[in-house]
C-alpha cells in the first residue's frame, strides 16, 4: 500500500485535491481565520444542527472539528511520506457542514519533524484560528487548547489504523503534546502501549440536547446543566 492509498483509506479529513491549481469558488486558507470570513456563518450553522442556543458549545465543536481536519491532512503526511504538506499555501472551501475541502500545492513540503510540524499547524495554523475562533465567541485559551490536543490525537489514532503508520503517528503525537502550546492540555499514556488521552479540560458537548461525554473528557460524569453558568 503506497502513502497515497493510506491516507486516501483514513476518511474525509484525510482527503486533499489534487488539481493543478486551486479549484472554482477555493479561497487562501489564511481568510479562513481573517475578519469578515466565513468562520462565524460556520459557528453559526454548528449551533443550528448541534439544536444548540449556546454559543460557546457551537464555536467549541467548530472549532474542534477543523482543528481535526488540519492536523489529519498534517499529521497523515508527515507519517505516511515524511513530508510536512505546505498548509501556509494551501485554499479552501467551507460547507455548512463536514470537513472543509482542501487544496494543497504540488510542492514537497518540508521533512517531517516535530519542530516542522509545530511550526505549520501549531503556530501556522490554529494559532490564529484559536484568535479568530475568540473574536467571534469568547472562550477559554486553555479549552481551546484542549480541543487542539485532542483532534492531534484523534488524527494519530485514525492514522495508526494503519499498521506500519501506528508507531510513528504515536510518536510524533506525543512529542506534539510536549510542546509548549499543548503541554497541560492533559494527560497521554506513555511509549510502549497504546496511544491515549485525557484532556484536563471539556469541549462542551455535553451540553448539546442530545450530547454526552467524549472518550477523552476531563470529567467522568456530566456535570448538572444550569442556565446562565459558565463552565
Amino acid at each position: 500500500m503506497t502513502a497515497a492509498e493510506s491516507l486516501s483509506s483514513l476518511g474525509p479529513y484525510f482527503a486533499v485535491r489534487a488539481d493543478p491549481a486551486p479549484p472554482t469558488g477555493f479561497r487562501p486558507l489564511p481568510e479562513l481565520y481573517g475578519a469578515g470570513g466565513p468562520l462565524a456563518a460556520r459557528i453559526a450553522e454548528v449551533g443550528r444542527v448541534l439544536g444548540t442556543g449556546e454559543a460557546r458549545v457551537a464555536a467549541s465543536t467548530a472549532h474542534l472539528g477543523l482543528a481535526a481536519r488540519l492536523w489529519s491532512v498534517a499529521l497523515g503526511t508527515a507519517v505516511a511520506a515524511g513530508r510536512v504538506p505546505e498548509l501556509a499555501g494551501a485554499w479552501f472551501a467551507l460547507p455548512p457542514q463536514g470537513p472543509f475541502d482542501l487544496w494543497l500545492p504540488s510542492a514537497d513540503g518540508r521533512a517531517a519533524t516535530v519542530e516542522t510540524l509545530e511550526a505549520a499547524v501549531l503556530e501556522g495554523q490554529l494559532a490564529p484560528l484559536a484568535e479568530a475562533v475568540r473574536a467571534v465567541v469568547p472562550l477559554a485559551p486553555g479549552l481551546l487548547a484542549g480541543n487542539a490536543a485532542s483532534a492531534l490525537v484523534g488524527a494519530a489514532r485514525q492514522v495508526g489504523s494503519v499498521p506500519t503508520l501506528r508507531a510513528r503517528a504515536a510518536a510524533l503525537a506525543r512529542e506534539l503534546l510536549a510542546r509548549p502550546a499543548l503541554a497541560g492540555t492533559g494527560a497521554v499514556t506513555a511509549p510502549g502501549g497504546p496511544l491515549a488521552f485525557r484532556r484536563a479540560s471539556c469541549c462542551l458537548y455535553y451540553r448539546v440536547p442530545s450530547g454526552g461525554l467524549c472518550g477523552d473528557c476531563a470529567f467522568t460524569r456530566p456535570p448538572g446543566r444550569r442556565p446562565g453558568v459558565r463552565r
